[in-house]
Parts: C-alpha cells; structure tokens; sequence
C-alpha cells in the first residue's frame, strides 16, 4: 500500500482527494491546519495529523509524527493554501509575507523533508496544486497570483535538478473548482485590507459581492475533476509536467503562447470585470 501525504483537507479538493485516494487503495495521512478539522477526518476513517503551513513547528512536528508510522512516502500532495485578494497597493508587506509563509514556505520546506526518503527509495511523486493564476495574472489577486508564480518557478527549477531520478513533479492547474475557496477569501480580505482608505472602494464592493454569493462562476468543475488528474499523476509511468483543469485554464494556456503580452492583459482586465468577476 503507497502512503500519500495531502495537505489542506479540511474541506474541497483536499477532503475530496483524501477520500478519494483513500478508495483508490492508498494510504492516506490527511492533514489539516485546526485541531477539531483534524478529528472531523479521523471520524471520517482518516489518519489525520496536524499540520500548519505558516509554522516550521508544526510542520516538523507532523512530518515526525508521520515518519513514526511508515517509513516510506510515495507522494506528496501541496494543496493547503488560501487567497489573499484585494488591490497590491492596499497589500502590506505583512500580509504579503503572510501569503507566502502558507502558499510557498511551507510548501517549500515540506518538500525538502520528504525528498531524502523520496531520493532513498529512487521512487515518489510531488504534486502541486497550482492554477490558472499559476501563469496569467488578474487584477485584484496579486498576492496569490504572485505565491502561484513562485511556485510554479519552484517546481520548474526543482524538476530540472531531480532530473536524473526516478522522483517526479507535476503541476495541477485549475480554473474554477467548487470549494470554500471565495469564503475564505472573503474572510482574509476583511482582516487585511483597510476599504476605507482606498482607491478602488468601487470595485471592492462588486468584489464582495462575488465573494459572498453562492452562485458558482463559469465553468466551475466538481473537486472530483482534480482527483482524476492526481490519480494520474500518482499511477502514471511517465506524468504530465502540467495538468490543466476546466475550460479558463486550457483557453489562457493557449492564450499567453499565441498573443502579445498587451493584447492578452486587455482581455484579463477584461475577464476580471473590475473584481466583480
């Protein structure tokens, strides 16, 4: 039985993969960031650990305690992370610094706990839940946006140093996947970002607007899509370097090739329809 640590599966893609590769045959180590989401997954037939990007602490922590029940690791799935929005003038160093110690550090420094077992075994997969704002940027989201570019260029860079093993690194790129993704969001925007000082007061409200309704966005697939595309990315001989998820995400692929940079942050602006979408 392969062991697969997954991180974020509180709710969404997370708990979907957790379940899922747990059904697939795979022995899954779910963690969570909060103590009662983590016996919520016990209850629900998990192993489950505590695990909080933001903290070295933690993260050692977990990782010692998971060592401590299996001495392998075949995979490893980064998908703990939340979406600080608003205006990059209305961002703070603090709170882009927040951004990436959830989004990129702990990403970063997991992985390299999992590679010496990895590299021992010449054996295991890493997979990375990016997304479309992985490669093009919209306005509003500039601190995920900038935590998605730094780990794509993590991965790149590491996939070009692990070349010469049999460890393999994927990227899953979605578009938009139901989840609580837009609540919490919303939830980071309040805590973060002063409105009442600001230049975009107007956008913010369509903005909120979008971020508090229930009604699901455009091509928005199940978290199910996902599971797919990580089930390939565990079982396949040779992976995909990247896995493109709904319709937004293989149309700007095809987009940022083919069309002038200019061109192409007219029709983001556009997409973006001043944050209300």
């Amino acid at each position: 039985m392969r062991s697969v640590l997954i991180t974020g599966c509180s709710s969404g893609i997370g708990l979907c993969l957790a379940l899922g590769l747990k059904k697939a045959g795979y022995r899954v180590f779910a963690t969570a960031r909060k103590p009662n989401d983590v016996e919520k997954l016990k209850q629900l037939g998990l192993e489950s650990h505590q695990l909080d990007l933001t903290s070295s602490e933690s993260i050692k922590l977990a990782m010692n305690e998971i060592y401590s029940q299996t001495d392998s690791l075949y995979g490893l799935i980064h998908n703990g992370a939340y979406g600080q929005v608003g205006a990059l003038e209305d961002i703070s160093r603090e709170v882009l610094e927040a951004q990436f110690q959830a989004n990129v550090f702990g990403w970063h420094e997991l992985t390299n706990l999992v590679l010496p077992v990895m590299r021992k075994n010449n054996s295991g997969r890493v997979i990375y839940l990016s997304s479309v704002l992985g490669f093009v940027a919209m306005p509003f989201r500039g601190s995920y946006n900038a935590s998605k570019f730094a780990i794509e260029g993590l991965v790149d860079t590491l996939r070009l140093e692990l070349i010469n093993t049999n460890i393999q690194l994927s990227l899953v790129q979605p578009g938009p996947i139901d989840s609580h993704f837009r609540a919490n969001a919303y939830l980071s925007f309040k805590d973060n970002v002063n409105m009442d000082n600001s230049n975009y007061q107007a956008n913010y409200q369509g903005m909120i607007e979008r971020l508090k309704s229930s009604k699901l966005a455009t091509y928005t697939l199940a978290p199910e899509s996902i599971l797919s595309c990580v089930l390939h990315a565990l079982e396949a001989p040779k992976v995909k370097i990247h896995y493109r998820v709904t319709f937004p995400t293989k149309l700007f692929a095809l987009l940022k090739r083919i069309l002038p940079s200019r061109i192409l942050d007219k029709i983001l602006s556009k997409a973006g329809g001043g944050g209300k979408r």
